[in-house]
């Protein structure tokens, strides 16, 4: 077993994807195929289709998701979201993210390998139009160490062509999210020259996504996505990740003129499933931040198995505990802990969108200026007033003050019926008048509300400033 545990370390002291020189090391993963495959391709269909017709798809009239980081609108679900509800776009994130630490804790790196945009896109995507272009693994190093034949070059261009097609396509969906398809309709439908801005993302995007999937590829995830990084913390020996039984498994034996070695575990050593990484790992060497859990390397351990008369499962989404002491634990103390939180989270979060105002309003007294008196004895206050109307309907509104029976509120240059436009900001001034005896102190606080329709759907507070110790 010494040898072994030699074995086991070494992969520790270098990367599957760089040389001793440091230069890349081009990954020619074999094609995979078996019921996991299967099972991912199903998956990876579904979210396609739903990323494809999510720009198309209407709530109330209303884009599906829309994230126009330029304007600072966001649609989720048809219900727009706007700067002012930014606390709530970061709860929602926080929330998020345990749920991935959760999820991370309990089922590894699961998301990375049937549900990430970049895996599905470079497996299920670009990867199947190679191989259906230039063959298999040794069919591809073949042509690629081979001279520039003709063949050679119309394969490489077909590929790349149709790889720049799909990037624009993608850079297109994209653009879609971020400023709405109909944007997205008006700048293909026009001149460059007319949203040359428009034009130039598209290009980005485009030339972006031809270079990771046709070149950086894997590096996205070795190299830059800090998720593989992650798991060293987020995992523990209780946590399910594609795993090899090393206890089924070893000592490894080599096929003997067709027969298998009964003193020698149940690997035979075939390196199949190293063939078949997309990111070129050993998974015999346990657990590796390059692993995103694609079970590619299932499926073909579990063809061998079948092949030679073993039980499949070699290699199968298992925990440390459960191969090396027969132990299945997934609830544990940690796991209760990610999930109380977890559920706190989503009660605050699911609470405060319950109770989102449609209509929102900021109430500041204007910097600089004092307190008036006025001809009929009043005090009087002047406010700068900004009003967000975050439904898609136009509305009217108007504005009362809650707490002061005789108060008098004076919009300037308007009256007290505000009419506001669908998505729309209004920034209006006003003045506030209040009977001394209603002036408690210094700052008196003012509580307005906003109503609409007869019913108040928001309330705010800001202070009034008026002589000291007025009215008692």
């Amino acid at each position: 077993m010494e040898n072994f545990y030699e074995y086991e370390e070494e992969f520790r002291n270098s990367i599957a994807t760089v040389d001793a020189e440091g230069k890349r090391i081009w990954i020619y993963p074999k094609k995979p195929h078996g019921r996991y495959t299967t099972a991912r391709t199903i998956v990876a269909t579904i979210l396609l289709a739903i990323l494809f017709a999510g720009p198309f798809i209407k709530i109330g009239g209303q884009p599906l998701l829309l994230f126009n980081i330029f304007e600072r609108k966001f649609v989720i679900l048809g219900i727009a979201f706007w700067p002012q509800d930014f606390y709530l776009f970061g709860l929602a994130m926080i929330t998020f993210f345990v749920f991935i630490i959760l999820f991370t804790v309990v089922f590894g790196r699961v998301w990375c390998g049937w549900a990430c945009p970049q895996t599905i896109f470079m497996e299920m995507v670009f990867r199947r139009i190679e191989y259906w272009i230039e063959g298999d693994a040794n069919k591809q190093r073949k042509l690629d160490q081979g001279p520039w034949t003709r063949e050679k070059i119309i394969k490489k261009t077909v590929k790349y062509l149709i790889f720049l097609a799909i990037s624009l396509l993608i850079a297109h969906v994209l653009m879609a999210y971020l400023i709405g398809i109909e944007k997205v309709k008006e700048i293909v439908t026009s001149s460059p020259f007319e949203h040359w801005s428009g034009f130039l993302g598209m290009l980005f995007f485009t030339g972006l996504f031809f270079w990771v999937f046709a070149y950086f590829r894997e590096q996205a995830c070795v190299a830059v996505c800090p998720y593989g990084r992650l798991q060293g913390v987020l995992l523990n020996e209780d946590s399910m990740t594609v795993a090899y039984d090393f206890v089924r498994g070893e000592p490894r034996g080599k096929l003997k003129k067709g027969k298998v070695d009964e003193e020698k575990g149940d690997c035979i050593d075939c390196r199949l499933c190293v063939h078949a990484c997309p990111t070129g790992i050993d998974i015999r060497n346990g657990t590796q931040l390059e692993c995103v859990n694609c079970t590619a390397c299932m499926d073909a351990c579990d063809e061998v198995m079948t092949k030679i008369g073993k039980p499949t499962g070699l290699i199968r989404i298992s925990s440390y505990n459960a191969i090396a002491k027969g132990e299945k634990k997934l609830f544990t103390t940690r796991v209760k802990a990610y999930m109380a939180v977890l559920l706190v989270l989503v009660t605050v979060v699911t609470t405060l969108l319950l109770n989102r105002a449609d209509i929102d309003a900021t109430v500041l007294r204007v910097p600089g200026q004092l307190y008036q008196h006025t001809e009929d004895g009043r005090i009087q206050n002047l406010y700068n007033v900004t009003m967000l109307n975050k439904t898609f309907e136009e509305v009217e509104v108007e504005l009362r003050i809650k707490n002061i029976p005789d108060a008098e509120i004076l919009i300037v240059g308007g009256n007290n019926k505000i009419t506001m436009a669908p998505n729309s900001t209004k920034e209006l001034t006003m003045l506030v008048k209040l009977p001394p005896e209603a002036i408690k102190g210094a700052k008196t606080p003012i509580e307005f509300e906003i109503v609409k329709n007869g019913e108040v759907v928001a309330t705010t507070t800001t202070n009034f400033l008026g002589p000291f110790k007025i009215g008692g």
